[in-house]
């Protein structure tokens, strides 16, 4: 008997699976055929969570915290949000404010969701991470992508956000960091998308997560200390994954005005629950524990930083902007493309190139048609100084055979 095909929803027809995901899982499948394989696709740490963070969570097990939270997170972590935002920004906010979430990830989606809909237009400076374009149509908004240039270090202008924005505008999704160019934002550029912003009422989401791995003389400013009342139309995006190498514990947060985190919590309720309540304590412990270790992660990726940019600076025809932050390295390949690679591969695009070093050279890495960059890749630099060494000694054997 011949099922017939099951009728998706539209929404999840046009839906492609995450890029970066995709890309490890392909590494991955080759690791499991006894390949070794040069991994620098996932932007995860390769430190375990520190010690401190993992006894925490031991210990909320034993005490029995392994029921129900309410839905938006346990008081105690959003007292502890609200207290780090002070001691490290002076951004006051109340727990009303915060919203805990599942990664990220979850909380851009509920922000999403819960502001945008049918009608509305949201602003995504290009290269974007892979999955803003994707959860913004999922909301069933549109996203409008306005390309930067690498001669601007991949940084969004205050007049080309101006001309990108229209009576349907309702959100800016700005990331700096930046996953996957490292681009960062000085206080005087972040000051000039902030007015423009402000001038024609729109919402920004500032993506922090990558707020700690930050490799400037300039320090680190969070959009919603800019001029003023701009807190009113921010709201903040972060959580523990990436300075404190807890990928796999899934918290995130929002902040935002009341109003909006209430909505976004009403949300949260019928989508998860609650974040996981082990994982809750663990962040808990992150915020209010010693905050060395974040950085001595952050020195070893310095280093691995500098050895990443002499390597690939070092190939032919290639320019790499300096990433100011996170731990990526993002650069144009397309001087290559037509010419023969590794066995005598020619191909035309980045994707293509990806699949050929990975084939042929066992070294992984995301191509740039998925951050709206085409002829780039991203190198992700949070991996050993052996894997950094031998896999780029590979990708010149590759480009250069």
């Amino acid at each position: 008997m011949i099922r017939p095909l099951m009728n998706l929803s539209p929404a999840v027809k046009s839906l492609k699976p995450s890029a970066t995901i995709a890309a490890a899982a392909k590494a991955k499948a080759l690791k499991g055929q006894g390949v070794t394989v040069y991994d620098f696709t996932l932007g995860e740490p390769d430190f375990v969570t520190p010690a401190h963070i993992r006894d925490a969570a031991s210990a909320a097990m034993q005490a029995g915290h392994t029921h129900y939270t309410a839905s938006g997170g346990i008081i105690e972590l959003k007292k502890a949000i609200c207290a780090a935002y002070e001691r490290d920004h002076h951004l006051h906010y109340e727990p009303n404010q915060v919203l805990v979430s599942n990664g990220a990830k979850h909380s851009i989606h509920n922000l999403l969701t819960a502001l945008c809909g049918p009608g509305d237009e949201v602003i995504i400076p290009a290269p974007y991470w892979v999955s803003y374009e994707a959860l913004v149509e999922l909301a069933g908004a549109t996203p409008v992508i306005v390309p930067t240039t690498e001669a601007s270090g991949f940084r969004l202008s205050a007049d080309d956000f101006e001309r990108a924005i229209t009576g349907k505008t309702k959100l800016l999704l700005l990331n700096s960091p930046c996953n996957p160019t490292g681009a960062t934002y000085s206080a005087a550029g972040l000051e000039s998308l902030a007015r423009v912003a402000g001038k024609h009422s729109v919402y920004v989401c500032s993506d922090e997560i990558y707020e700690k791995l930050l490799y400037t003389d300039e320090p680190f400013r969070s959009f919603a200390t800019l001029l003023g009342g701009i807190a009113d139309r921010t709201i903040i995006i972060s959580g523990v994954s990436k300075a404190y190498a807890m990928t796999g514990w899934r918290i995130g947060w929002t902040m935002a005005p009341q109003e909006l985190t209430s909505a976004m919590d009403n949300l949260q309720s019928q989508e998860t629950s609650n974040p996981c309540s082990i994982s809750q304590y663990a962040a808990l412990a992150a915020l209010n524990g010693p905050q060395d270790c974040v950085e001595t992660m952050r020195q070893e990726f310095t280093r691995r930083r500098a050895y990443t940019l002499g390597r690939i600076r070092a190939l032919s025809g290639i320019n790499l902007p300096d990433p100011g932050g996170a731990f990526y390295a993002f650069f144009n390949v397309s001087p290559y493309f037509g010419k023969p690679l590794g066995r005598g591969t020619a191909v035309t695009n980045s994707t293509d190139f990806c699949s050929a070093l990975l084939e042929e050279a066992h070294v992984a890495l995301v191509t740039g048609d998925a951050f709206g960059a085409p002829g780039y890749v991203r190198l992700s630099f949070a991996t050993s100084l052996e894997t950094l060494e031998t896999g780029c000694d590979r990708l010149a054997a590759f480009l250069h055979a």
